[in-house]
């Protein structure tokens, strides 16, 4: 063992570094210097020698400055949620943002409201780092207005890159030094779509819907609200899910296989104290209703290249139009009236649960052990107090929109409708806004049954193939 180092010509033996002795050389390699001994050492068997120790040390020996050459993100997050190192901020979806001067990615967070510091973006430019030796660029962070009192808030950070950079990932750094960052987690950009296939959309019609949690387990009511979209022609439906009951979830399995549905996984209970309303004085919490808002504006861009027209409401109402068929007629006409209207507000209109229609037309023996609520049962409908605030759902363009709160838009591009309540109108069943009203100051509103026909047995079809409806 050597307790030093050994010098013998063309090598060195270090304890720390004992990885260049002759008897490690390969064969081939000790061979031809034994053969050399009958000569003068050549220059040949020298250079052989000396890279093959450089090459076998550098290979052994850890490369402090490694971190600084790498050429892509180590770390990519395939998350929702999203820390910010060393902060208590989050990142939910980074997404390319055409619409203003520059160029910019909007990356949609969550922020805490009273420790927002400076920070800088990283980008990563699908071949190379953003000038990883300059400072980053630093960040511009917009909160929303609306916040409703909690500690949390929807937040718009704006990133500009330099030109020469088509950013495929970012993230987000407390120091202005962009080495320091290489090792953050990442997150993929969105909508990184071609200059020629802006007016081109897969789909017409998304909704988006916020949020699972608890033990939500209505599933009867969900899947006739699904079945009444594929009606008027929606092609998908996005949830947020933190989680539901069992039943609900089997169904939820069921849609997301056929491709109707998309379940994206909302793990906000995990970085903070959700609340389970609007109220901080009366839903204690971190942010309000489980990061609704958060939800409803990452969809909006999740979908902005993707849907032509995205609605904005919760599970348990359906925008329905009355004076056409499908949703594809109405906004046919809505955006002829108004070429220039991004966002249509569209009236809420309560049907209680707890009046019933008297004939028991729909009262389906095969639906009595599905949990949830029929919706085909209740047609009378609350007659909206318009001397207080009445809230409405929307219907908006995606890309006319640049942040969106619960009933209307925040900031958008171009023109806001409000549409008749004659014309279209939500079938939102629930327990009663105004409770103290008989059946006789309700209007009876049988919408819904103009669909029976189609509906009925589509959800008979949706609940067998989730397993919920039994043999009887």
């Amino acid at each position: 063992m050597f307790r030093g180092k050994l010098h013998t010509g063309l090598f060195t033996q270090d304890p720390k570094h004992p990885t260049t002795s002759p008897n490690d050389l390969p064969h081939a390699m000790k061979t031809n210097c034994m053969f050399s001994r009958k000569f003068p050492l050549t220059i040949a068997c020298a250079l052989t020698v000396i890279v093959y120790v450089v090459i076998t040390s550098s290979r052994l020996q850890p490369d402090k400055h490694r971190p600084h050459r790498q050429l892509h993100p180590i770390y990519i997050s395939n998350q929702s949620i999203t820390p910010v190192n060393g902060t208590r901020h989050l990142m939910v979806g980074a997404y390319r943002e055409y619409r203003l001067e520059g160029r910019s990615v909007r990356i949609i967070s969550i922020f805490r409201r009273d420790s927002v510091q400076p920070l800088y973006c990283v980008f990563y430019c699908g071949t190379h780092w953003d000038n990883a030796t300059e400072p980053a660029v630093e960040a511009e962070v917009q909160m929303h207005s609306d916040h409703f009192d909690f500690p949390f808030v929807t937040t718009d950070v704006l990133c500009r890159h330099r030109p020469g950079c088509n950013p495929t990932h970012v993230t987000l750094s407390k120091q202005a030094g962009a080495l320091h960052a290489l090792n953050y987690t990442f997150l993929q950009i969105q909508n990184l779509v071609k200059r020629e296939e802006e007016d081109k959309f897969p789909l017409n019609f998304t909704v988006c819907v916020s949020n699972l949690f608890g033990d939500y387990n209505n599933v009867l009511q969900f899947a006739q609200t699904l079945e009444m979209y594929k009606l008027l022609e929606v092609q998908r439906v996005v949830v947020y899910k933190t989680h539901c009951g069992p039943d609900l979830d089997r169904l939820l399995q069921s849609y997301t296989k056929d491709g109707f549905l998309e379940v994206v996984p909302w793990p906000i209970d995990r970085h903070m104290t959700p609340s389970r309303g609007w109220k901080p004085s009366e839903h204690a919490g971190d942010i309000h209703y489980y990061g609704q808002l958060t939800t409803l504006n990452d969809c909006v861009y999740r979908n902005m290249y993707q849907s032509r027209y995205v609605l904005l409401n919760d599970i348990d109402e359906i925008i329905t139009p009355y004076l056409h068929k499908t949703l594809s007629q109405l906004m046919e006409v809505l955006q002829r009236q108004h070429p220039q209207a991004g966002v249509f507000l569209i009236e809420n209109h309560i049907f209680p649960k707890s009046q019933f229609e008297p004939s028991g037309r729909f009262d389906q023996p095969r639906w009595r052990d599905v949990p949830g609520i029929n919706i085909l049962q209740h047609i009378y409908r609350e007659e909206p107090d318009y001397t207080i605030y009445h809230p409405s759902k929307m219907i908006v363009r995606p890309r006319s929109v640049e942040q969106t709160s619960v009933h209307a838009v925040l900031s958008n591009f171009g023109e806001t409708i409000k549409v008749p309540p004659s014309m279209c109108h939500i079938i939102h069943v629930r327990v009663p806004l105004r409770g103290g009203l008989s059946k006789d100051e309700l209007h009876e509103d049988k919408r819904l049954w103009d669909y029976e026909k189609q509906l009925v047995p589509n959800v008979d079809k949706a609940l067998e193939r989730a397993g919920l409806l039994t043999s009887g």
